[in-house]
Parts: structure tokens; C-alpha cells; sequence
């Protein structure tokens, strides 16, 4: 795809000058101004505290410009949970069919335009989601559910009867691959491989490796859907990707692009989102002791420990639009074609719709955090995504007594992810059940 040629500065840059909010607390003084940060290099999410680094966007430039590179053009940064909402809502005056993450935003354009559920909008959004929610519809997963309790108690016991582990490696990567293998009928030898090429796609392990690498791990992936496409066309099951290659809109089927792209977005969304959120939350409740102690004495619920595990560890740092018109937002006015990014891993910490937001609290209650996003692009997979989390919540709660870090998480190279390659741990097994901690009903929260 090409890189778009490096604009000239956005007029925004001098006729609207940031202004701070009424509500501006005094910033931590080890941040850097915002308009210092470079948010398109992933080194500065490993450099700089997150939590500081947003609360200065939100109280000093909550609709911030973030001026052009290089080889890039500026963009929008949007911090505060309102107007991520009203953005996310708006499918009007944004657009995601030009990409909807700052690597195709900042190109210019997406390939998968149209043609995959994520930057497709308008009547052919909706036909493909009919399509597909047909498969994602909680009674229909209900043995997909059972499967996935089953599946991270098996795991969690092995980890138990080890003892010292890698959290990543011997359980978590085992987890939501087989489940969106499982739907997709994708043979069991096929899988790790998939595990490895979706980890390339979305992050790097460092600044050394070449971007190259994942856009050949992104081919491989469409690649291999296509080849199992084509031979569901001809065998056909009962499994998601079957759906999608005899479904018909219009008595129309869909196209090629169309079946693959889909059934590539299942696997890279859900995929590393919840590898991300499982290992998030380990780390979480080991560097929480009290938060801990409250889900293994049943004191909170699981389905509140999961949504705080979704709010804190927000895997998808953030989503983007382009404006197809002027939309005033805040004390800014976004023009016509400007890209728009709204910053999830903030959004989720804002202090005007959280209470105390940098605790970590497995009760919070309500809870309505955008780890999903919000409006008509709300991800397809969350219903699976909340189940894989709360399935380690029970295991957790009921199997283990201590968690123990044994050395820092080893954390992906993106700006989109905020993912993790290694988390060395020591999982010490509860001497007897406890009878106390909420167990599995089937009744999944949604």
C-alpha cells in the first residue's frame, strides 16, 4: 500500500491554538508536553507512563493535533470518553472505509475497504454483520463456552502441576486460538502457526525488526484463509468460514475478498485482544494483592472482575475514523478528510467517567469501558472476548492460591497493541476448593 506523501501543516495547527479544560489538574512533571510525544513511533508507549502521559492529553489537550511526520500526515488525538463516544457513534460524519487504525489511516487508504466488516460502512456494514452475527449469537456458542471453561481449566491445572511457567507461552497462547479455531473448523496442527503469524501482524518484538515481516505475516494469514475457504466451498460445515462461503445477500454470495477478509478479521481481533487482556490481568491481580484476595474469597463477582480486567488492560490502545465533513469536537473543529484517532487506553482511564480510574478494582460497578469500541462498528467478538476472560477469572479464583512474578512481562513493540511476548511466573494450587467463589452458569454476561 503507498505511503502518503507528507502534507503541508494543518490549518488547525494555528487557528484554533489548544486550549486547557476548566477542569486541568497540574501535570506530572516527568511527562513530556503532548505536543512532544511522537504517537506513531511504538517506542514512546514503552517509554513513558501511559497513565500520566493521558491525563496531560485529557486536562491540556483534550482534541489535540498531532502534527506530520516525515512521511506522514497529521492527525487528531482523541483523549476524553465523551468525544471518543461521540465519534464512535457518529457514522455519518466519520468514516471507517479508510482504514480505522493509524498503520492504514496515515497511508491513506485500507485494502480491505469495503470488504471486511471493520472499514465497511453504510447498507454493505450491515448485510455482511447480519451474515456473520448469525454464528456469533450467544445460544449458538453455547458450546463454544463449555469448551472454552474446559479448555483454560485443563491448562491452568498443567501450569499448576509445573509450577513455574511462562504465562504466555505454556497457557495463554493456547487459549483463544483454539476457540477461533474451533469456529472456523481450522485444523489443530495449522494453529500455532497462526498464533506466530497474527503476533507479527499487530507487533513487533522490537525497534530492530522489519515492518516488512508483518505485512508477510498479514499474507500469509489471507493466504491460508483462502486455501480453507475454497475447500469449504467444495466440503461444507458447520463452522463460521462454511457460513460466510455459501452465504448469499440479495441472492448474491459473497465475494472472495469478502469470505477471507472476514474470517482474517476473526482471527487477528480475536486472537491477540485476548491474549492481551489474560495476561494483562495475571499481571494485574499478582501487583494488587487486595483486588485478589476479594476474588478468591467470592466477594466480587466474576462478571465485575472481568470487566475491570477489559477496562485496565484495554488491548486495543486505539481506533481511528476519517471525517467525511467539518464536525466541531471540544473547543476544535475537525475539517473534511482529517484522520481522526480515538484513544481507547485513555478514554478507559478518563476521570469524567470513572471513578478513581487508576485503581485497579475487580467490584467496579457500572463499568462501561470502549475495549469494544461503541456505536455500529461495536466489535462482533465481544461476547467471545468477555468469555475468555471470565473462564481465567473462575480458574483463577477457584484453582490457585498465589501468583508470583518472577521477572518483568517482556512487552510487543506497536502502538496498537499493548501486547506482551513473555511473563515468567510461579502459580502456587489451592490446598482444597473453595466452594465459596462463583463457578460457570452458562449465562455469560453480553
Amino acid at each position: 500500500m503507498p505511503v502518503s506523501t507528507p502534507p503541508v501543516p494543518h490549518p488547525a495547527q494555528a487557528a484554533h491554538p489548544p486550549v486547557p479544560g476548566a477542569d486541568a489538574a497540574p501535570a506530572a512533571p516527568c511527562v513530556p508536553d503532548p505536543a512532544a510525544l511522537d504517537l506513531t513511533d511504538p517506542q514512546t508507549f514503552l517509554d513513558v507512563d501511559p497513565h500520566a502521559m493521558w491525563r496531560r492529553f485529557r486536562d491540556e489537550s483534550p482534541v489535540h493535533w498531532h502534527p506530520a511526520g516525515p512521511r506522514t500526515p497529521g492527525f487528531w488525538v482523541v483523549s476524553r470518553y465523551a468525544d471518543a463516544v461521540a465519534v464512535y457513534r457518529d457514522n455519518k460524519r466519520f468514516t471507517s472505509e479508510k482504514g480505522n487504525v493509524l498503520a492504514t489511516l496515515l497511508q491513506g487508504e485500507d485494502s480491505a475497504s469495503r470488504k471486511m466488516l471493520a472499514v465497511t460502512d453504510g447498507v454493505r456494514h450491515r448485510e455482511i454483520r447480519n451474515v456473520m452475527l448469525k454464528s456469533f449469537a450467544p445460544r449458538v456458542l453455547e458450546p463454544v463456552v463449555a469448551g472454552v471453561h474446559a479448555h483454560t481449566r485443563a491448562l491452568l491445572g498443567r501450569a499448576l502441576a509445573a509450577g513455574r511457567l511462562d504465562f504466555v507461552s505454556d497457557v495463554v497462547d493456547h487459549i483463544p486460538i483454539q476457540t477461533m479455531g474451533d469456529l472456523l473448523d481450522i485444523p489443530h496442527a495449522d494453529r500455532p502457526r497462526l498464533v506466530e503469524w497474527n503476533t507479527r501482524t499487530l507487533a513487533r518484538h522490537g525497534s530492530g525488526d522489519d515492518e516488512f515481516e508483518s505485512l508477510m505475516a498479514r499474507n500469509e494469514i489471507i493466504m491460508y484463509m483462502g486455501e480453507l475457504a475454497a475447500e469449504r466451498r467444495r466440503n461444507p460445515g458447520d463452522d463460521v468460514l462454511s457460513t460466510l462461503a455459501a452465504a448469499t445477500v440479495d441472492g448474491e454470495p459473497l465475494t472472495e475478498d469478502e469470505i477471507v477478509l472476514n474470517a482474517y478479521s476473526l482471527i487477528l481481533g480475536g486472537d491477540e485482544s485476548t491474549r492481551t487482556s489474560l495476561i494483562g490481568g495475571l499481571i494485574a491481580l499478582a501487583e494488587n494483592p487486595e483486588q485478589w484476595r476479594r476474588l478468591k474469597a467470592g466477594e466480587v463477582s466474576a462478571d465485575t472482575a472481568t470487566e475491570e480486567i477489559l477496562r485496565w488492560t484495554t488491548p486495543a490502545m486505539h481506533f481511528g475514523r476519517r471525517a467525511l465533513v467539518d464536525v466541531p469536537l471540544g473547543d476544535r473543529v475537525v475539517r473534511a478528510g482529517d484522520v481522526v484517532t480515538l484513544w481507547n487506553t485513555s478514554a478507559n482511564f478518563d476521570e469524567r467517567a470513572f471513578a478513581d480510574p487508576d485503581r485497579f478494582d475487580v467490584g467496579r460497578s457500572p463499568n462501561k469501558h470502549v475495549v469494544f469500541g461503541h456505536g455500529p462498528h461495536f466489535c462482533l467478538g465481544a461476547f467471545l472476548g468477555r468469555v475468555h476472560v471470565k473462564a481465567m477469572v473462575e480458574a483463577l479464583g477457584s484453582m490457585v492460591d498465589d501468583i508470583t512474578l518472577l521477572g518483568p512481562p517482556q512487552r510487543l513493540y506497536s502502538n496498537f497493541v499493548r501486547a506482551y511476548s513473555a511473563l515468567p511466573v510461579a502459580l502456587t494450587a489451592r490446598t482444597a476448593p473453595d466452594h465459596d467463589t462463583p463457578t460457570h452458569t452458562g449465562k455469560e454476561n453480553h
